[in-house]
């Protein structure tokens, strides 16, 4: 176990001094094993593990940035997907008779169910068994709630140590407390040992995360970006078929058809009056 090693490791001083006069099991110390990304490694509480220091300690994660041990990167992910913005509805909406909620619920029954007749027969799924049926309904409800996300452009901070500096101190005001502090490098290594002081309460500070945030672009900005960005390059050679491979283990759903009537059906239902909802 690495963290029973390491707190092993930090009661040891040289054979002069014998025992260390003080160790992270102090309980008016609190000792961190961060990586040069700023993520906690190793802390006297697992809940703190794997989490972004700045999550952990906000106030010596933003010393830290201030002294220039951590600098803040801007990254960008171009493939994000995010949810839309949620459209609250009026309370002073009319309010619905029961037949034209009836009639409401009555359609978005025939259509689920018309939903699911098209996607059992166009699959070829009228000879599978049960379990195969409900497969697909799960995967088509599944891909309902999949469509909620849309493509958006994303940002989001990294933090990255600066290996120029490998040993800082210092005091963070606290309010009515001072906490001091003692960062080092761990050689050959890519982790920083924290050692801070328990006792002063800095939880005044608010957290610093790595939350991803949606980039606005104005239409023009928005414009540039679709034109400069490179249309995918086609393969140069076409692989379509295999000599070893065996085309009956293939699915048999391109012998299939999907059912004339069922289409119309559905076609039908969304192409209800609206005034029967009323």
């Amino acid at each position: 176990d690495l963290q029973r090693q390491f707190w092993a490791a930090m009661q040891q001083c040289n054979a002069v001094e014998g025992p260390c006069l003080k160790s992270c099991e102090d309980t008016d110390l609190d000792c961190f094993v961060i990586d040069n990304n700023g993520f906690v490694l190793i802390s006297e509480r697992p809940q703190e593990m794997g989490r972004l220091l700045g999550e952990a300690d906000g106030a010596l994660m933003k010393q830290l940035l201030s002294m220039g041990v951590f600098s803040r990167v801007t990254m960008y992910d171009y493939q994000a997907m995010c949810k839309p913005p949620d459209h609250h509805h009026s309370a002073a909406e009319s309010l619905f008779s029961p037949l034209s909620a009836f009639l409401m619920v009555a359609r978005w029954l025939l259509h689920e169910c018309l939903l699911f007749l098209l996607e059992w027969s166009a699959w070829g799924s009228w000879q599978d068994k049960g379990s195969e049926a409900k497969s697909v309904f799960h995967h088509s409800h599944k891909h309902k709630k999949q469509d909620l996300l849309h493509p958006r452009d994303t940002e989001y901070p990294v933090f990255v140590h600066q290996t120029a500096i490998q040993e800082a101190n210092g005091i963070i005001e606290c309010g009515g407390c001072q906490k001091t502090f003692v960062m080092q490098q761990i050689p050959r290594s890519n982790l920083l040992l924290l050692v801070t002081d328990r006792t002063c309460d800095c939880s005044a500070h608010s957290p610093i995360l790595q939350e991803a945030t949606e980039v606005k672009y104005n239409a023009s900005v928005k414009c540039d970006r679709m034109r400069s960005q490179k249309p995918r390059r086609r393969p140069g050679s076409c692989h379509a078929f295999h000599p070893e491979e065996n085309a009956q283990d293939c699915g048999g759903a391109s012998d299939t058809l999907p059912s004339s009537p069922l289409l119309l059906l559905s076609l039908g239902a969304w192409l209800l009056p609206p005034q029967l909802l009323w």
